[in-house]
């Protein structure tokens, strides 16, 4: 994997827990009249088989080396003697606790099992199993890093532009910046 593509995954599984968590804290917070009703067995199917083609597992991967590695690093501060242990237990406890990847496999197939039909379902799998669905699993990720780019270069060129006219606006007020 190439360190864009493991930014451009960063950047996802940053989105998708974000919404996942907004997704899991609004009936606490909404309290909605009524509970949405639970997804069919066959609609969590057909969402599990979404999210595994558009490749959700290997974004949620890089979470659980993050949690153990912060977990590391904090013993660490304790004692950076304790460095070559504290890493041949991290790397143990990443073994140990990969496959809880499938538990947010399993909670994202949910999520996309509550917002569509078993239909609607149906049809995504269906696209994303044809050739434009696979180009579309193969471009994404490198227009999603373009246009995260170019964003950034949007959003610097426009604070430039703030701070000029923030620094024409004080001068006028008799403030030079």
């Amino acid at each position: 994997m190439t360190a864009r593509s493991c930014t451009h995954h960063a950047k996802i599984a940053a989105a998708l827990i974000g919404l996942f968590i907004l997704a899991m804290a609004q009936p606490a917070v909404a309290q909605a009249p009524a509970a949405a009703p639970q997804p069919s067995a066959s609609s969590l199917l057909l969402a599990k088989q979404l999210v595994e083609l558009k490749g959700v597992r290997n974004v949620f991967v890089p979470l659980v080396a993050g949690v153990v590695i912060k977990a590391r690093d904090m013993f660490m501060q304790t004692n950076f003697m304790w460095g070559k242990d504290l890493n041949d237990v991290a790397a143990m406890e990443q073994k140990k606790y990969a496959p809880r990847v499938d538990e947010l496999v399993d909670m994202t197939a949910h999520l996309y099992a509550t917002q569509f039909t078993e239909q609607e379902l149906k049809s995504l799998v269906t696209f994303y199993q044809s050739p434009l669905g696979q180009k579309v699993l193969n471009v994404e990720p490198k227009l999603m890093d373009q246009a995260m780019s170019s964003a950034g270069a949007w959003g610097d060129s426009l604070s430039q532009e703030v701070i000029g006219s923030m620094r024409d606006e004080m001068k006028k007020r008799g403030h030079d910046m």
